[in-house]
């Protein structure tokens, strides 16, 4: 049997690197088969899982920074659910804001969930029921917003072999940092929560000072960093750089850009920086 290899996430994620998943791949698939990959954010696991499949001697850590696996786990309840809304909305024309009546029976299935114990997965019923790029992360966040009809006509394949080979953890960014900072043949994978974008779904906020805090473990070290032209932090650094001598972590780093659109009106750059110190194969 072929084995099973995702192009993306099996369930949505804000800020999922599906766009950057090839050039990411194609600029590690030299490296030594002793290399070790720790993705500090994890996020979706796409990019370790893409690690993984370029080269299966690979060690990969994927730190399970926002519990995503928990959302893996649960895609057939997810499924149901959003079959018994499907149901509930019938041929609503799709896009459409759902009248105060059927916004009251979805609400109603999903408070039904919530009573028997079932697990409810609100960044993917975001995707189905909210305006785009909106998310909520809980029933009272939920309850308050606009509803839509963009259910997804069709279940989410499961996802039983998306961690396979993965080494999966649960650690705050810097601890893990610090485990693997010294081991020779280690690779970064950071993507941190964008600064000045949409991170509603992500567990916490982060702040200009923690967006900062990220940048001291790029010293010396080979990584994959993940930000976005809204953040201006590339611009930030190079100003920094040239009037008070500072050092740039992204100095000697392979800058590739890919444009992402919002909507009619609004497009923004995802920026991938990527530096490798590893003696290649």
């Amino acid at each position: 049997m072929t084995k099973k290899t995702y192009k993306a996430s099996p369930l949505p994620f804000q800020g999922q690197k599906r766009r950057f998943l090839k050039p990411f791949c194609d600029r590690i698939a030299d490296l030594p088969n002793d290399t070790i990959f720790v993705d500090l954010f994890g996020g979706s696991g796409l990019l370790s899982r893409g690690a993984k499949d370029v080269n299966e001697s690979f060690r990969v850590i994927y730190n399970d920074y926002d519990h995503f696996t928990d959302r893996l786990v649960n895609i057939a309840t997810t499924n149901q659910l959003l079959t018994d809304i499907r149901l509930a909305i019938g041929d609503f024309p799709i896009e459409k804001i759902l009248p105060k009546d059927m916004r009251a029976s979805v609400l109603k299935i999903i408070e039904s969930y919530i009573e028997k114990g079932l697990y409810v997965d609100y960044i993917t019923l975001s995707g189905s029921l909210l305006f785009s790029m909106n998310y909520a992360v809980n029933y009272a966040d939920l309850s308050k917003k606009t509803l839509y009809n963009n259910v997804k006509r069709t279940d989410y394949n499961d996802a039983d072999n998306y961690l396979e080979g993965l080494e999966v953890v649960h650690y705050d960014y810097r601890e893990l940092y610090e485990q693997y900072k010294d081991i020779p043949n280690v690779f970064f994978i950071v993507d941190p929560p964008y600064l000045s974008t949409e991170v509603s779904s992500y567990e916490s906020y982060w702040n200009l000072s923690q967006y900062l805090e990220v940048l001291p473990i790029l010293k010396d070290v080979s990584f994959a960093y993940f930000t976005s032209a809204k953040s201006t932090i590339v611009e930030l650094l190079d100003y920094i750089t040239k009037h008070y001598d500072a050092e740039n972590p992204f100095a000697a780093a392979e800058k590739i850009q890919i444009c992402q659109t919002l909507n009619y009106s609004s497009k923004y750059n995802d920026i991938m920086l990527f530096k490798h110190l590893l003696k290649s194969i």
